[in-house]
């Protein structure tokens, strides 16, 4: 099945709001612990940077995962970060964690970043390049990097079965998102010729479900 994109911001403040009430608790506890995974026995401190962070639940997750770290988390939609800034109040973590609004590339403050985790960010992106650039720039050398996103599935049919399975109770509005970023998501065969036009051939790429890859290693 052929890529179709779809947009690279989500800036409704409903389907934020969506977002921000949904149960993500899985596939969002999976990212923090695949980073344990990745990289075990490292005690993270430090900024931490999460590129695409919409409305903060993994920024949150990673901080209290790893007490001693801050994160700045990055978007490109005010909506998002809007509903970010109110999940990071009432999880008592405002001390720890920071937005700022943005959409790549750009120049990020507070770098390089030891720590850079991604979420999702990918398949939103007509020019994937901007993602790797993005990394290259604002992360230190030696830095930990973790990109996660969603597996393009063979068929339209495999889509719609992906939506069932894991939204089928969720709101119209997250299946529909959900559908249209199966549909806009890469292969792992796409990914890496994407590193290895970003010069991040060494980086490894791991299939983790059957609707998520994960990209890894230390720059």
């Amino acid at each position: 099945m052929e890529r179709i994109p779809e947009p690279e911001l989500m800036d409704d403040p409903a389907q934020a709001r969506a977002y921000a009430a949904a149960d993500f608790s899985e596939p969002h506890d999976r990212f923090v612990a695949l980073f344990g995974e990745c990289f075990p026995g490292i005690a993270v401190t430090g900024p931490v940077l999460d590129l695409g962070c919409g409305p903060g639940d993994i920024a949150c997750r990673f901080a209290q995962a790893h007490p001693r770290c801050s994160v700045l988390g990055v978007d490109g939609s005010d909506a998002m970060i809007a509903e970010g800034e109110r999940l990071v109040t009432a999880r008592g973590l405002a001390g720890r964690i920071r937005f700022h609004r943005a959409r790549l590339p750009c120049a990020l403050p507070g770098g390089p970043y030891a720590t850079v985790i991604c979420n999702s960010l990918l398949h939103h992106l007509r020019d994937p390049a901007v993602l790797w650039e993005t990394l290259r720039a604002a992360a230190a050398r030696g830095a930990r990097v973790l990109v996660m996103d969603l597996l393009r599935p063979a068929t339209e049919q495999r889509a719609r079965e992906l939506v069932t399975r894991y939204a089928g109770d969720e709101p119209e509005i997250l299946r529909r998102d959900f559908f249209h970023s199966l549909l806009a998501a890469y292969r792992p065969e796409e990914v890496w010729g994407q590193l290895e036009a970003a010069r991040l051939s060494h980086l490894r790429i791991q299939v983790v479900s059957d609707r998520h890859f994960i990209v890894h290693g230390c720059l």
